[in-house]
């Protein structure tokens, strides 16, 4: 089998997919070694495919218990974010961490340790983890939590799948009264008022950043800012009372065929983006926006990743240290621009301080980009890694498909310890994706 990331490169030969249906079967498959955990394959490289053995694990998907009165769900490593949403969300529940797609499974939200739109004040998916089991190289499985097993607790979440398999884990839910965000939509005529506009509302629940890639001058990083709050019924018209947790079913688009290569081109986006910002600053100010469309507006069109062509797409995203943010950004966005090579879904957030084994945040400013996997991009992208680098920044693992193994090491200082917790649990030889074998980790 031909398998890959979301951003459909690299393209792997898989010779061995298992889809276990029991923690038997899932022990067995494990014992042959050199495997690797596959969820919905929503991230973006190649953390989620083992030549020697992928194991598929969306029969694992069952919701197991809910508790209302604290609002932590039980349920299997396979079950998808969506069907969280579709199950919770009309008894007032919603998750309190969520990425840019509903389609990803929890396990691999764990494996992640995703954030969204609200790190600054909640942090990542291992601030809503209760505790975790987790199945190692002997198949055994190990119940993990903050007073229980925490050594494995903190190197779980952001070690995609390299410490174990995870079967269950019990997750917190954030109590909601709609399913109704309210929207304040904030143009920014250059990065700087991009970033004072984050400043300024650090007491927003939600906000993220829309950022043009390809304007230069004073102009550089303009960008269409969106804060967010969960609405209450006190805040809905009448028309949204009458669809208090917006769970009308919407007509889902389908790409039905890869566009050809020009679709995404430099050009193309720099016309999107001018558009895009203009129809913007029509719309500023405040609105209420449907959950769905305000946390995965991608997801409105299915198989959207064809829009690439069949060569697929890099994804590329950064932190930067909070005291370097500007400086890296401006370094960042001045190479996009010298290529002139844009990205289409360019994304800017403000993280929170965190402090973690092996997870992607820190206190400062990520970047998340896009660009159509050429040759002349994956050059442009070896230089936004020089870039991060040199401003202290890392990178986010569930985005990479082509960073270096010295690349990882330069930028995290923490690889080391990962490695050696690896070696000494014995979950380097058991658990391999083909990133950490490009990665050395």
């Amino acid at each position: 089998m031909m398998l890959s990331g979301w951003g459909r490169f690299p393209v792997i030969y898989v010779p061995i997919v298992t889809a276990p249906r029991s923690e038997a079967e899932l022990a067995a498959a494990v014992a042959k070694g050199g495997v690797i955990a596959r969820g919905n394959g929503r991230s973006y490289g190649d953390s989620a495919v083992s030549r020697r053995g992928t194991i598929d694990m969306r029969h694992f998907n069952r919701m197991i218990s809910f508790d209302a009165d604290t609002g932590v769900l039980v349920a299997e490593g396979g079950v998808l974010l969506a069907d969280v949403i579709t199950s919770f969300l009309p008894r007032g529940w919603f998750p309190l961490v969520t990425p840019g797609t509903k389609f990803v499974t929890l396990g691999g939200m764990i494996a992640a340790d995703v954030h969204g739109k609200n790190h600054h004040r909640d942090g990542s998916m291992a601030a809503a983890l209760e505790w975790v089991d987790v199945m190692d190289a002997s198949g055994q499985v190990t119940r993990a939590s903050r007073t229980s097993n925490t050594d494995l607790f903190d190197w779980v979440p952001g070690a995609m799948g390299l410490t174990g398999i995870i079967l269950r884990a019990a997750i917190r839910l954030q109590p909601v009264e709609t399913g109704w965000i309210k929207q304040t939509l904030i143009p920014a005529k250059n990065l700087a008022e991009a970033m004072d506009a984050f400043e300024a509302n650090d007491a927003s629940l939600y906000s993220v950043a829309w950022i043009d890639c390809l304007k230069g001058g004073p102009d550089m990083g303009r960008s269409l800012v969106m804060l967010g709050e969960h609405a209450r019924r006190e805040d809905l018209t009448p028309r949204e009372k009458k669809d208090r947790f917006a769970l009308k079913s919407k007509r889902k688009k389908r790409l039905p065929f890869d566009l050809p290569g020009f679709a995404m081109s430099g050009l193309v986006v720099k016309l999107f983006n001018s558009v895009f910002y203009h129809v913007g600053l029509r719309k500023k100010g405040d609105s209420l926006v449907d959950w769905d469309s305000y946390f995965y507006p991608l997801d409105a069109v299915l198989d959207w990743n064809k829009a690439y062509g069949r060569k697929g797409f890099l994804q590329f995203q950064c932190v930067l240290p909070l005291t370097n943010s500007k400086a890296g950004l401006e370094a960042l966005l001045t190479a996009i621009s010298d290529a002139r090579a844009g990205s289409f879904l360019a994304v800017l957030k403000r993280f929170g301080d965190q402090s973690s084994k092996f997870s992607f945040p820190m206190l400062g400013y990520t970047l998340a980009l896009d660009f159509p996997a050429t040759d002349k991009n994956l050059r442009l992208l070896k230089e936004l890694d020089r870039i991060t680098i040199a401003h202290g920044g890392r990178f986010y693992l569930a985005k990479d498909a082509r960073m270096s193994t010295q690349a990882l090491i330069d930028s995290d200082p923490r690889t080391a310890a990962f490695v050696a917790h690896r070696q000494k649990t014995n979950s380097s030889g058991a658990f391999q994706s083909s990133q950490s074998e490009r990665l050395a980790l």
